[in-house]
C-alpha cells in the first residue's frame, strides 16, 4: 500500500497527497490516521476564527447604545445580514476546495477574515451610518463560508466508521468560535474597554491561523468538483431533506447565537454587561457536545439520535414559551441554554446521516466495498456544501422572526411558537423518512430493491 506523498505535484505547487484510501484499516493506521488528524487540528483551529468573525456582530451590537441611534429592530437586521451572507457564500466556498485544495483553500479563506475585521475595526464609533454598519456585518459573512470548505475538506480524509466524530468535532470546533468571541466581548466589557479593543485582538490571531494552515495542511490530489455529483446531488431528494433538517438544528443554533444576546436586552430589559454574562454559555455548550452527537449518531444511527433530539427541542421551546409569557428571567435563561445544548446534539447527528444515506443508496443499488465508499463519498461531499447553506439561512429566518415578533408584539414569544411548530415538522420528516417501516416512501430512486434501503437509512 502506497503511503501518502506530501511531496508536490508539479503541476500545480503546494503539499499535495497523491494517494488517499482511508477505508483501508492498514493503511489508515500506519499513515492515514495522523495525516488526517493533523489537517483536522489545523482546520478546526481556522474554522474556529471564522465562526468568531461570522457572529462578531452578535457582540458589537452589545456596544451600540442610544448613541449609536438604533432600534432593536435596526440590529437584529444588521446581525440577519451577516447570517445571510455566511449562509450563501457556502456553496462556492464547498467548490474551492477542489478548485485550491483543502490547504491553499484553508490559507485563502483565513486571510478573508482581515477584509470584515479590519473595516469593522475602521468604521465603529457613534455617527456612522446604518448603511456603513449593515456592509461591514454583511463582509462578515464570509466567516460562515469556512464552515463548508473546512466540512468538505475532512469528510476527505475520514473513512465512513469515523465521520460521525471527525465532522462532530471538526463542526464543535468551529461553533466554539461564537462563544469565544462573546467570552472576549464579555472581558472587554467588564474592562470597559470599546468595540475596537475586540476587533484588534482578532487581527493577529487571523495572521496566524492562515499561516499555520499554509506550513501543516495537505491538500488531497483525488478531491476534484465533480459537476455531475453536483447535478446529481440537487436532484436527490435526500439533499433537499436534509437541508430542511439542518435548518432545525444548525439553524437554530447560529440564529440563537445571533440573537440570544438582544432578547435579552430587549425583552428583558438587561444591561450590555448582564447579556453577555449568559450569551457565551449556550453557544459554548452546544458547541461541546457536538461532537458527542456525532459520535451517538455513529453508535445508534443518526436517524434516530435526530429524531428524539427535536422532540427534546420542542419541549425546551415549550418551556420558553412559559417562561416569556410570564417573563421569568431565570426559567427562560435555563430553558434556552438547554435548547442550545440540544441544537448541537442534532447538529452532530444530521451531519452524521449524509454520508450514510449516500452509503445506504450506494449498498441498494448493488455497490460494494470501496465501490460503494467512493459513491457515498461523492455524493455526500457535493451535497454538504448546499445543504450546509441551506440549514444556515435557518439562522436568517430566527432573526427576522425576531424581528417581526418584537415589532408586531413587543416580545419573541410569537417567534418561539413559531420554532415550536417548526420542530414539530421536522420530527414528523425525520420519521416518515427515515424511521418509518414502509419501504414504499424510501425507494422512490431504488424501486427493484425490497425493504432493505430502508432498513440501512434507519441506522444511517
Amino acid at each position: 500500500m502506497t503511503a501518502p506523498s506530501p511531496a508536490p505535484v508539479a503541476s500545480r505547487g503546494g503539499r499535495w497527497i497523491e494517494h488517499w484510501d482511508p477505508e483501508d484499516e492498514t493503511f489508515w493506521n500506519e499513515k492515514g490516521e495522523k495525516v488526517a488528524k493533523r489537517n483536522l487540528f489545523f482546520s478546526v483551529l481556522s474554522e474556529h476564527i471564522g465562526f468568531s468573525i461570522w457572529t462578531l456582530w452578535s457582540v458589537m451590537v452589545l456596544f451600540m447604545g442610544p448613541e449609536y441611534g438604533l432600534t432593536p429592530a435596526d440590529k437584529f437586521t444588521i446581525v440577519s445580514m451577516a447570517t445571510l451572507v455566511g449562509a450563501v457564500v457556502r456553496v462556492p466556498y464547498t467548490f474551492a476546495v477542489a478548485v485550491f485544495g483543502g490547504r491553499m483553500w484553508t490559507v485563502v479563506s483565513a486571510s478573508l477574515l482581515l477584509v470584515p475585521t479590519v473595516a469593522a475595526f475602521a468604521v465603529m464609533e457613534p455617527g456612522t451610518s446604518f448603511g456603513t454598519f449593515l456592509v461591514c456585518a454583511m463582509l462578515a459573512g464570509v466567516g460562515g463560508g469556512n464552515f463548508a470548505s473546512s466540512m468538505t475538506n475532512i469528510n476527505a480524509f475520514f473513512p465512513l466508521r469515523k465521520k460521525g466524530w471527525a465532522l462532530g468535532l471538526n463542526a464543535g470546533g468551529g461553533n466554539i468560535g461564537v462563544p469565544v468571541v462573546q467570552l472576549i466581548g464579555l472581558a472587554v466589557i467588564g474592562a470597559s474597554g470599546g468595540p475596537r479593543l475586540l476587533l484588534g485582538i482578532y487581527i493577529p490571531f487571523i495572521v496566524i491561523a492562515a499561516a499555520l494552515a499554509w506550513l501543516k495542511m495537505d491538500s488531497i490530489a483525488s478531491v476534484k468538483n465533480d459537476t455531475g455529483a453536483a447535478k446529481d446531488a440537487v436532484k436527490d431528494a435526500h439533499t433537499w431533506i436534509m437541508s430542511f433538517l439542518y435548518i432545525g438544528t444548525f439553524g437554530s443554533f447560529i440564529g440563537y447565537s445571533f440573537a440570544f444576546g438582544l432578547v435579552l436586552q430587549t425583552q428583558f430589559g438587561r444591561t450590555p454587561l448582564q447579556a453577555a454574562y449568559v450569551t457565551f454559555i449556550g453557544p459554548l455548550l452546544g458547541s461541546l457536545i457536538r461532537p458527542v452527537g456525532g459520535s451517538l449518531a455513529d453508535r445508534f444511527g443518526g436517524a434516530k439520535i435526530t429524531l428524539w433530539n427535536y422532540v427534546a427541542m420542542a419541549a425546551a421551546t415549550a418551556v420558553i414559551i412559559v417562561a416569556s409569557m410570564r417573563e421569568s428571567l431565570p426559567l427562560f435563561t435555563v430553558a434556552f441554554i438547554a435548547l442550545f445544548v440540544l441544537t448541537g446534539l442534532g447538529n452532530g447527528s444530521t451531519f452524521k446521516m449524509i454520508p450514510g444515506i449516500f452509503h445506504a443508496k450506494a449498498l441498494a443499488k448493488g455497490l460494494q466495498g470501496e465501490e460503494a465508499a467512493a459513491y457515498g463519498r461523492r455524493l455526500s461531499g457535493a451535497s454538504m456544501g448546499l445543504i450546509g447553506a441551506v440549514g444556515a439561512l435557518g439562522g436568517l429566518g430566527i432573526n427576522l422572526a425576531f424581528r417581526q415578533s418584537f415589532l408586531s408584539v413587543g416580545s419573541g414569544t410569537g417567534a418561539f411558537v413559531a420554532f415550536l411548530a417548526f420542530y414539530g415538522v421536522c420530527f414528523v420528516v425525520t420519521w416518515a423518512v427515515y424511521l418509518r417501516r414502509p419501504a414504499a416512501s424510501q425507494t422512490h430512486a431504488t424501486s427493484t430493491t425490497e425493504a432493505k434501503p430502508q432498513l440501512s437509512y434507519a441506522e444511517v
